[in-house]
């Protein structure tokens, strides 16, 4: 593969973006997540007793186990976090010298702590992602301290290399998982026309996108496990460039039809961050050279590579139709599919490929590390090729690392990781609580076959009247629009989404929303409704609240074409939370098992100017909506990019003229001192003898070095 400094600098200003957005979006939600008046207040994750630093550090680390020492509150410290967060990620953005190893080691610090104190509302994939993923981006990026001189950037191409592994990882073990987990509606091909409806967040694209014939949406399944599966084994890891380039427009365009359509945008825009490996600096070479016609030997080896080319396309096609059973029904102008392999035959495949796919990793790492090691070993000078030398060292003793870590989670899918010598095992274990590496796919959520299930929180003052608690991006509503949340992850709204699936004890947390609820807690009221005129009992609270467990459906066009006023149609289940009010035993009972009782009073915080700083920052971002921030933020950051880019242009255009060269310089100077000699030179005399002598002592005086000074 070709040097990647090109897309290496399009992933770490992807990453920056990616960070900023994520850290905006908690920082919206912190106060009625983790605040002292939160669902889940993060004051109760503290210790009670005071211990060493480095130990709690160890235990879990977070940088939240500071606060006290520097006299701030538990909710105070997690704003300063994503606060230092966005401003760090934002001038990455911005700023190209930003973009260094310390800068993003400082995000990866940051969203460590958050994650590890997060609970349940932080514990999803793509915040493991972002973690893995941003800890690649310390070890891609310059560090300044060892960049001042060219040699230093030989090792490069090693640790980008663990980019593509990770994005291999992610899309494999992804488009496995759909069938290892036994999931029925990936197995009848049926899976795509439910995802619609019940994945996170749908769209009002995935609305009218479920109205799609039942055929095509069989045929969208077979593509995407065809993308997902074939795409990474066949294109990612070819010696071919071809191929690698066709395979970053499959991802692309495949995460950004999954964002359009909903889902969780932060994992999509990581996924194409990520993608961003398959290319390599040719690609955004504009001003291409101009070839030379080609010899018998260059056009036989292009011709052959277009061969091979052809041959994994019609690989992925004739696959997908003998496995799929594709076939035209020219009748009724569709394509009918079924699965024609059995669960047994696919496990007897995950097991043989596994293997096969780390050795592809290990020939490519190394290919990666020994044309690592010939740059440096041809850089000028004996100092350059030690330092170049011991700094691929150390870059390559980290690649290496990571990919061994990274193949303990990896073999899990398959059920190899006993396998894996012990001392990994061991290694990886010890790591763990610092998201180095992740396991994808493994707990795949199966696509629900009666509807979407969602809790329906009703509350009420006498018991007999009973109103529903409207939520800003869940379904709720028959008659509502489904929201547009873009990169904001509504972490309430999707756990709700979860833990319909399950119990409540299942989700001890949900006693606590229940619990805030009832003692009206404007925080909390402000992750359903930022509007008091959409939340039912703004005035009052509730006095008592019960949940329940409904399923959703899309609704479908009429035959002549017409659109329904709703936009979706529901059934109830089963009842998910009894009646409960403040006081109640029940309540108490279930505050207690779920750790959310209070044993001591919260604590006062000090009227310091820092506290005074985020209560007025505070003030400004409460009661708006999330998206609306991070739209704000996202069009302030583009058009401030924008203007960047207009002043550069206009200050090159603008900019200094060339300076003429010495050969220029001198071709003028003969023209110019005849005319300037002619204005100085005394009117011609009669004798020209004497005209000659004053000519010669002129000239001898211009060529003297006093008249030059």
């Amino acid at each position: 593969m070709g040097e990647a400094r090109t897309p290496a600098r399009m992933f770490l200003w992807s990453m920056a973006a990616v960070y900023l957005f994520a850290f905006a979006s908690i920082y919206i939600q912190i106060p009625g997540l983790y605040g002292d008046e939160g669902v889940v207040p993060v004051r109760l994750s503290m210790p009670r007793v005071q211990s060493p630093l480095l130990e709690q550090l160890q235990a879990a680390p977070s940088l939240l186990w500071l606060g006290p020492t520097l006299g701030l509150g538990p909710q105070q410290c997690l704003e300063i976090i994503c606060l230092l967060g966005v401003l760090l990620s934002l001038g990455a953005v911005l700023i190209g010298a930003l973009r260094d190893s310390v800068v993003y080691l400082c995000l990866w610090a940051l969203y460590l702590s958050l994650y590890t104190v997060g609970g349940d509302f932080l514990h999803s994939e793509w915040d493991s992602l972002l973690l893995e993923a941003g800890f690649l981006a310390v070890l891609v990026a310059p560090l300044g301290l060892l960049r001042r001189s060219s040699s230093a950037a030989h090792h490069d191409s090693v640790t980008f290399w663990l980019t593509r592994w990770l994005l291999f990882r992610l899309v494999f073990s992804t488009g496995v998982s759909k069938l290892a987990s036994g999931d029925p509606s990936w197995w009848d091909l049926t899976a795509l026309s439910r995802h619609f409806e019940t994945q996170a967040s749908p769209t009002p694209l995935a609305w009218y996108a479920h109205q799609l014939p039942d055929w095509l949406s069989r045929l969208g399944a077979v593509c995407i496990m065809a993308e997902e599966i074939a795409v990474p084994l066949l294109m990612f890891f070819a010696p071919i460039r071809g191929l690698r380039i066709s395979a970053f427009y499959i991802q692309v365009s495949h995460q950004l039809c999954l964002m359009l359509l909903g889902g969780s945008s932060l994992l999509h825009l990581l996924t194409i961050a990520l993608s961003f490996s398959l290319l390599d600096d040719e690609q955004f070479n504009i001003h291409k050279k101009k070839t030379k016609t080609k010899t018998w030997g260059q056009f036989l080896g292009s011709f052959l590579i277009l061969l091979v080319k052809l041959a994994v396309y019609a690989l992925i096609v004739v696959g997908a139709i003998i496995l799929f059973k594709l076939e035209i029904n020219w009748e009724k102008k569709t394509v009918t599919s079924k699965t024609d392999f059995s669960h047994k035959a696919f496990d007897n495949f995950l097991s043989q490929i596994q293997t096969p796919t780390i050795w592809v990793g290990v020939l490519s790492l190394t290919w990666e590390v020994v044309a690592a090691v010939l740059k440096c070993v041809c850089a000028r000078g004996i100092l350059n090729k030690l330092l170049a030398l011991i700094q691929w060292a150390i870059f390559t003793a980290a690649a290496v690392g990571v990919f061994t870590l990274s193949l303990v989670p990896y073999t899990a899918m398959a059920g190899l990781s006993g396998k894996i010598l012990p001392g990994v095992r061991k290694a990886f274990s010890t790591v763990e609580n610092y998201q180095l590496v992740g396991a994808y796919g493994i707990q795949h959520r199966m696509v629900p076959p009666a509807g979407r299930p969602e809790i329906i929180i009703e509350g009420s003052t006498d018991k007999k009247s009973w109103t529903e608690l409207s939520f800003m991006y869940k379904p709720d509503s028959l008659t509502k629009i489904p929201p547009v949340v873009g990169p904001h992850q509504p972490r309430l709204d999707w756990l709700l989404w979860e833990a319909a699936r399950g119990e409540h004890d299942q989700n001890p947390w949900f006693t606590g929303l229940v619990n805030s609820l009832l003692e009206g807690k404007a925080d909390v009221v402000n992750l359903l409704q930022v509007d008091e005129a959409q939340y039912p009992f703004s005035q009052t609270p509730p006095t008592f609240i019960r949940a329940r467990v409904y399923h959703y459906h899309f609704t479908q066009t009429a035959e002549d074409g017409t659109h329904p006023q709703a936009w979706w149609k529901r059934q109830y289940v089963r009842e998910f939370f009894p009646v409960v009010q403040l006081g109640d035993q029940t309540l108490e009972g279930l505050l207690k098992e779920a750790g959310l009782k209070e044993k001591f009073p919260v604590q006062p915080i000090s009227d310091s100017p820092v506290t005074q700083a985020l209560s007025v920052l505070r003030g400004q971002v409460r009661g708006i909506c999330g998206p609306l921030v991070l739209l704000t933020l996202f069009a302030t950051v583009a058009t401030i990019l924008l203007l960047k880019s207009l002043f550069s242009r206009t200050h090159t255009s603008k900019g200094p003229k060339p300076r003429p060269s010495s050969s220029e310089h001198k071709s003028k100077k003969p023209k110019e001192a005849p005319e300037a000699s002619e204005k100085n030179r005394p009117a011609p005399s009669r004798g020209g003898k004497k005209d000659h002598s004053e000519e010669r002592k002129l000239d001898s005086s211009d060529r003297s070095p006093r008249k030059r000074k």
